[in-house]
């Protein structure tokens, strides 16, 4: 298992400074994750929550921030003092076997989130520049870049991007704030808690799952890593404490966007006899007729803002996630290619079947999901926090012990009446309710029984501390070493300056002894659709080329044989390498990076992952 987030592990440094510059160094991680707490599933479940219940509700919101902020320090904490992220630790902590679920599950959490930052983006550029939904929805493909670009840049490029947009996210809401002028005697009353049920419930639910959103207690547990500490008591307990301070200011900042929605929304809604604005659109359109042009507007561009930066956030969660319980790595563009693919789709079956106007409930069905799935990220970063003996000194103290699992009993018990009311509704109001009982019901049993299963493993099962401590294993006796004796070697060539270097490594590894094949593929079109018929130009020229260096081996007292490949290099060099049962390829790195990377395409991680055999990358 490698580094969390490997491409920015430890890029930060913290060493040699003091006071505020210390400060700057460790200022970021947290407003990466507070992104996710002001993202537009926040949005519709604040605007539905203010325009049906006024300012009743505003305690539930204060509630998932102190929930927020403790389960965000804890989730820092295991990064800081462990060094894994929390699908790390989780693949370390329970069977091999839970891992999948516990990743199906963190996975349906990170498309549900991509599926609010798809909507409210797409109704942001629809707002301000008359786009229609669908053609929105499509345009939010091409933000998969953005990540791309962000994160060549590095980790202080990224956070850089993030805080701007939460500056232009916080700085349009309180300019709304001044517009709308709320009476703050009022607002104060809905910070006293009341009883929920019903619709009340349903939205309080959506409003938890929209703060204390699962994905970032993964992510925050890596991001942390991304600073550079001295591996001591006091630099493990200075990046504590400036970690805390980090995650105060910035989930109360996010405290404050969503405070203000739900303000905004009771104030504007709610007093005025709207009590069913459930949509974005709705919100917008109502802003515009008893506010003027500028409300609506600050309320646009910052739900792009939102959007834009709540989405590179959840692609890096994702990403954590893979590599952790399943200890698999691909590239961070295709991993955010096909979580956005995964969360279109249910946004162009909502609009073709159901309307726009569904889409705000989809909104705030999709943190529902997010609420369903917190338990299972939350009982574990308990679990592995209290724990003395991995975290030694750092293990959490009794009162934040009782105090997190307060929270998580919280969520669970709301949950599980959500759900509970959920399905004895269908039941009641279906008349062909058989579906209920055959798909609906043995998957709840299912996910119980894994809930369960996560909350008393670590309890009832003490896993060998060695797996704990090593999370890369056990390191192995090495004794007598005896040599390694390659007797075919492929050498795939293309004609450049690397050749050379290429084939000269290659003869190094066989000597005299083994023998070699001079491969060449050839990509052209008719090569692709004909392979071995083809007899263009380059197919006769590259067989010459071939032959040239096979001449130049004999002379020099070497074995090599020709082989030309047709159609993509990388499938067509490991089937030759299969078929001349070769025991070692040798071949060039041309160092392509980015965008060029994704034009010209990685043979040498597509070779390696096809063939069974040594393959020796020369640069």
């Amino acid at each position: 298992m490698g580094d969390s987030l490997g491409e920015v592990h430890s890029t930060v440094k913290t060493s040699g400074k003091t006071g505020w510059r210390k400060l700057m160094a460790f200022i970021g991680p947290a407003y990466l994750v507070s992104v996710g707490y002001m993202d537009p599933g926040n949005w519709a479940t604040d605007i539905a929550g203010g325009s049906q219940f006024g300012y009743k509700l505003i305690w539930v919101l204060l509630m998932s921030n102190l929930i927020a902020l403790l389960l965000q320090s804890l989730s820092a904490r295991l990064g800081i003092v462990r060094g894994l992220d929390l699908a790390q630790a989780s693949r370390n902590g329970y069977a091999k076997w839970a891992n999948y679920p516990l990743f199906a599950l963190a996975q349906i959490a990170i498309i549900a989130c991509d599926l609010a930052e798809i909507i409210g983006m797409a109704i942001g550029l629809q707002l301000l520049f008359h786009l229609p939904l669908i053609w929105g929805i499509s345009i939010t493909i091409l933000d998969t870049f953005l990540l791309l670009f962000l994160l060549n840049k590095g980790m202080r490029a990224m956070e850089s991007f993030i805080v701007s947009m939460v500056f232009i996210v916080g700085l349009s809401f309180l300019i709304e704030m001044f517009i709308v002028e709320p009476v703050f005697s009022e607002v104060v009353k809905g910070f006293e808690p009341s009883i929920l049920s019903g619709n009340a419930l349903y939205i309080a639910i959506g409003i938890i799952g929209a703060t204390v959103m699962p994905h970032n207690l993964y992510l925050h547990s890596s991001l942390v890593q991304t600073r550079k500490i001295e591996r001591t008591p006091q630099g493990i307990r200075e990046s504590l404490k400036y970690n805390l301070i980090d995650t105060g200011v910035a989930l109360n900042l996010a405290f404050f966007v969503n405070a203000s929605i739900l303000i905004l929304s009771a104030t504007a809604f709610f007093k005025n006899g709207y009590h069913e604005v459930a949509q974005i659109q709705d919100a917008h359109k109502l802003l515009d007729n008893i506010f003027g042009s500028l409300s609506p507007a600050l309320f646009a561009i910052a739900l792009i803002a939102a959007g834009q930066s709540s989405t590179v956030t959840g692609t890096l969660a994702g990403q954590i996630i893979m590599e952790g319980h399943l200890n698999l790595r691909i590239q961070p563009w295709l991993r955010r290619l096909l979580t956005r693919m995964l969360a279109i789709i249910p946004a162009f079956f909502t609009i073709l079947y159901f309307g726009e106007e569904a889409l705000g409930e989809l909104l705030v069905l999709s943190q529902v999901i997010l609420s369903l799935q917190l338990g299972f990220a939350v009982i574990p970063l308990i679990h592995f926090n209290s724990d003395k003996k991995l975290m030694g000194e750092f293990a959490i103290k009794l009162w934040v012990k009782i105090l997190a699992w307060l929270s998580a009993l919280i969520i669970v018990v709301l949950n599980i009446k959500l759900v509970f009311e959920e399905v004895t509704g269908w039941i009641n109001t279906s008349e062909n309710n058989w579906w209920v009982f055959v798909f609906v019901l043995p998957v709840i049993l299912g996910v119980l029984l894994l809930l369960f299963y996560v909350s008393l493993h670590p309890i009832i099962s003490k896993v060998r501390a060695e797996i704990f401590t090593a999370p890369h294993g056990q390191a192995m006796d090495i004794q007598d070493i005896e040599g390694v004796i390659y007797s075919s070697i492929g050498i795939p060539v293309d004609f450049s300056s690397h050749d050379k270097n290429t084939i000269r490594n290659a003869l190094i590894q066989g000597g005299k002894e083994a023998h070699y094949y001079l491969i060449h593929i050839v990509e052209t079109a008719g090569a692709t659709y004909h392979g071995e018929k083809v007899m263009d130009f380059e197919t006769k020229s590259d067989f010459e080329n071939l032959q040239k260096y096979q001449a130049n081996l004999k002379n020099l007292g070497y074995e090599a044989s020709v082989l030309i490949g047709y159609g993509r290099s990388a499938k067509a060099i490991a089937r030759l390498a299969k078929i001349n049962n070769m025991d070692l390829l040798v071949m060039g790195a041309h160092g392509h990076k980015g965008l060029k990377d994704i034009i010209f395409g990685s043979t040498l991680d597509s070779v390696r992952h096809r063939v069974k055999i040594p393959v020796l990358i020369v640069r």
